[in-house]
């Protein structure tokens, strides 16, 4: 009896036991006030975190602030970046790179960054893609690159993002390599798709696009985009919607997200998906069986730092997955969004944790507490969750 616990990033990603001694222990009123000071500091704060993803949700409009995002950077990795990214500089995002794959993993990797506002940034963006794409190429690595518009100039000019980007795809056609559009923000969605779509009939073969669950209009695009026999990748969505463009209830986001993977294997397109839920992973695979789709035609994708031992355990099974690994300086809004996606399963984590807790401690007796101190974690798990936002499903890999 104890309790559980996993340390993320681990390679193992194995869990971990607190051992539990049956043997019921006294311990000083000092002590105790000790731990009852931290106990109430994390579950305040858990509870504060999950309450603003269901109900204010300031957390997600934070990662579009580059006042709170400066501030929160003098911090560097420390804050909590190091478990999603790997690393600030490209030297340090090879070393992960590499290590992934010598366990068997497909790898992609991405500059962190969006939203330049004039040429000079998105130029300068563009080249240290290059740089990237060599960089892979040098070191022989399993590994694409992924990118967003936004970060080539989109936000301000549709043509210079569309140069930028062909002359990316043109030099990762040079070195053997592919590159994955990211998608962003609803309103950049039309862009994206027309960008991609002229690139294919262009003839570029090594680019891909993704497709995101909670709109609505992913359906429409999907059956637009099928005749090309494109590449997609399937992601739930991260970004904060308005109900007018997006589901808000995650059940009707899981059933649109099963709709576009079954669609797009069926219509002839190269599905990535894009998920940590492992009823979706069950479903492709007895749906990919049941209708002869070979392996080739899909794969699934994590992200770094999401659990690894289920990546792990999944190619063990003979099936491509593929961890989406960034780096960069501007990791703040990446981490926001990443946090803001796991408010659902944080919360059931916090719940067993509560009852491992309760469990361990009445199995102990009273002797571990001071005289007629309160078992503060009986209050642990009773914060009302209404319903779970889009934008609090469990990750995915495309934003």
């Amino acid at each position: 009896v104890g309790i559980t616990f996993a340390v993320y990033g681990d390679e193992q990603g194995a869990e971990r036991l607190i051992p539990f001694d049956t043997i019921p222990r006294i311990i000083p009123q000092s002590e105790w006030t000790l731990l009852e000071s931290g106990l109430k500091q994390r579950v305040t704060a858990l509870n504060r975190f999950l309450h603003d993803i269901y109900h204010a949700q300031d957390i997600l409009r934070a990662a579009e602030s580059r006042r709170i995002g400066g501030l929160v950077q003098r911090y560097g990795m420390r804050l909590g970046a190091a478990r999603f990214v790997a690393g600030e500089t490209l030297d340090e995002c090879v070393v992960v790179l590499r290590r992934l794959n010598d366990a068997g993993l497909h790898t992609n990797t991405t500059l962190l960054g969006e939203a330049i506002p004039d040429r000079a940034g998105a130029t300068a963006a563009t080249a240290e893609y290059e740089t990237i794409l060599d960089r892979i190429a040098a070191e022989k690595l399993d590994a694409n690159l992924a990118l967003k518009l936004t970060h080539l100039g989109l936000s301000f000019d549709e043509e210079t993002a569309y140069a930028s980007l062909e002359r990316l795809v043109e030099h990762a056609a040079r070195v053997g390599n592919f590159i994955r559009i990211d998608m962003e923000q609803a309103a950049f969605v039309e862009a994206t798709l027309r960008i991609f779509r002229t690139l294919r009939e262009a003839g570029h073969t090594n680019v891909g696009v993704v497709l995101q669950a909670y709109l609505y209009r992913s359906a429409d695009d999907l059956e637009r985009l099928l005749p090309l026999e494109p590449n997609l990748r399937i992601v739930k969505g991260a970004y904060l919607e308005p109900a007018s463009v997006a589901f808000s209830a995650k059940r009707d986001v899981d059933e649109a997200y099963v709709r576009l993977v079954e669609k797009g294997l069926l219509g002839g397109a190269n599905i990535a998906v894009a998920t940590h839920d492992e009823r979706i992973i069950s479903h492709v695979r007895d749906f990919a069986a049941r209708n002869e789709i070979s392996r080739d035609r899909f794969e699934f994708q994590m992200l770094y730092g999401v659990r690894p031992a289920l990546q792990r355990r999944i190619a063990a099974q003979g099936y491509k997955v593929l961890v989406a690994t960034p780096f960069g300086p501007d990791w703040y809004p990446y981490l926001m969004r990443r946090l803001a996606e796991r408010p659902a399963r944080d919360a059931r984590r916090r719940m067993t944790l509560a009852r491992n807790v309760r469990l361990r401690l009445a199995f102990a007796g009273e002797t571990m507490f001071p005289p007629r101190h309160p078992l503060l974690l009986e209050r642990v798990g009773n914060l009302p969750v209404p319903h779970t936002p889009p934008h609090a499903h469990e990750p995915g890999t495309g934003t």
